[in-house]
C-alpha cells in the first residue's frame, strides 16, 4: 500500500552480548554431528546473554542510537519497545527501557508494540503516523529479545538457530527538501498458522499455577518446515501487494534488509529474483535475533556503507502469527 509517510531514521544503535556461542558447543550439547548447524540453519556463531536483562540491552542500544543522532535521551517525545518478548509479564518493557535510560522521572511515554518478530517494521509504521499528525517528533523505537532462556534443546532445529541482540533508532521528521520516507507498507496474518510458532505459557491460558502445568509450555516452539510451507503459499501475492513488481525483481529498491529467520529462509528470497549483493545477511554471525534481527542487520548496512542516505530500502520478514509484513523506505 503506498503511504509515503516522512521519516527519517536520524541514528542507530545496537547491543550484542560479548558471549559468543560457536556451533561446535551447542553440536556437543545436542549430540548433532559435526556441521550440522551450518547446513541447516546458517549459522556459525550467536551472541547469548551472560546476565544482562532485555531492558539493559535496549538502553545500551539507544544510547548509540541517541548519540548517533546528536540527541539526549530528556530530548525524546515517546518510547516505543517493539520486542517479541517481554523482560516480565508487567509491566511492558517500554517503562523498564526509560528507567535503564535514567528517565524513569521524567514523564516521556513508553509504549510496546509487539508483533513477534515483525515488532521493529510495526513500530516504525506507527512512528511515522505520529511523526505526520504532529503528535511526537523525536521517537526511539528499541527491540531487544533474549531467545536463549526459553530453548527447548530437545527441538535442536530451532534451539540452534536463535540469538539474542538488541537494536534501536531514533526517528524524526525530515528537513525541507529530505526525501527520507515510508513509501508503502504492508502487514498481513494467517491465524491458521498461529501455533506453528509459538510459547503456549506465561499467559491465561497455560499459567504456571494452573493444575498440570508442563514447564515445556515455557519453551520455544517451532515448526520450521510447517512454517516454510506457510509463507511459500502467501508470500509471492503478500510481495505484489506491497510493491507491484516486488516478486519478480528489486526494481528501484537499492538494498533488502530482511528478518534473519533461517539459512532456508533467505535463500528462498532468491527466487524472486533478487540478486544476492542486494540482500544484507547477519545470519551466520548472529543467528536469528527475533524482533532485534531486522534493526541490527539493518545497523550493520549502515555501519558497513552498503545503505546510504537516499537509498531505497525494502525491510521484510515473517513472524509468529503467521504475520509476514514489510515496507519500502527512502533512508
Amino acid at each position: 500500500m503506498e503511504l509515503n509517510l516522512p521519516l527519517r531514521i536520524a541514528g542507530v544503535g545496537r547491543y550484542l552480548p560479548s558471549r559468543i556461542v560457536p556451533n561446535k558447543e551447542l553440536e556437543a550439547r545436542c549430540a548433532l554431528p559435526e556441521g550440522w548447524i551450518e547446513r541447516r540453519n546458517g549459522v556459525r556463531e550467536r551472541r547469548w546473554v551472560d546476565g544482562e536483562s532485555a531492558s539493559f540491552m535496549a538502553a545500551e542500544a539507544s544510547r548509540e542510537a541517541l548519540g548517533d543522532a546528536g540527541m539526549r535521551p530528556d530530548e525524546l517525545d515517546l518510547i516505543i519497545n517493539a520486542s517479541a518478548t517481554g523482560e516480565q509479564s508487567l509491566p511492558e518493557m517500554g517503562s523498564l527501557i526509560q528507567r535503564q535510560l535514567g528517565l524513569g522521572a521524567s514523564g516521556i511515554p513508553a509504549m510496546t508494540v509487539q508483533t513477534a518478530c515483525l515488532s521493529f517494521i510495526t513500530a516504525l509504521e506507527a512512528a511515522a503516523h505520529y511523526l505526520l499528525s504532529g503528535r511526537f517528533g523525536r521517537i526511539l523505537v528499541a527491540s531487544s529479545d533474549i531467545a536463549s532462556c526459553g530453548l527447548d534443546f530437545d527441538q535442536p532445529e530451532s534451539a540452534t538457530l536463535m540469538g539474542d541482540a538488541a537494536a534501536a533508532v531514533v526517528l524524526v521528521r525530515p528537513g525541507e527538501g529530505e526525501p527520507s520516507r515510508i513509501c508503502s507498507a504492508s502487514f498481513r496474518t494467517w491465524g491458521d498458522g498461529a501455533y506453528l510458532t509459538a510459547i503456549m505459557g506465561g499467559g491465561s491460558a497455560r499459567h504456571p499455577r494452573l493444575p498440570g502445568h508442563d514447564p515445556k509450555d515455557d519453551l520455544f516452539h517451532m515448526d520450521g518446515p510447517a512454517v516454510l510451507r506457510m509463507v511459500r503459499r502467501y508470500d509471492a501475492a503478500f510481495l505484489e501487494g506491497l510493491r507491484p513488481g516486488l516478486s519478480t525483481g528489486l526494481g528501484d529498491i537499492d538494498l533488502v534488509v530482511p528478518h534473519q529467520a533461517s539459512g532456508v529462509g533467505l535463500q528462498l528470497l532468491r527466487r524472486f529474483g533478487w540478486p544476492d549483493e542486494s540482500i544484507v545477511e547477519t545470519i551466520a554471525e548472529l543467528g536469528n535475533c527475533v524482533s532485534a534481527s531486522i534493526p541490527a542487520t539493518l545497523y550493520q548496512a549502515v555501519r558497513d556503507g552498503r545503505a546510504r542516505r537516499g537509498d531505497r530500502l525494502l525491510l521484510v520478514g515473517t513472524g509468529a502469527g503467521l504475520s509476514i509484513g514489510g515496507l519500502v523506505l527512502v533512508y
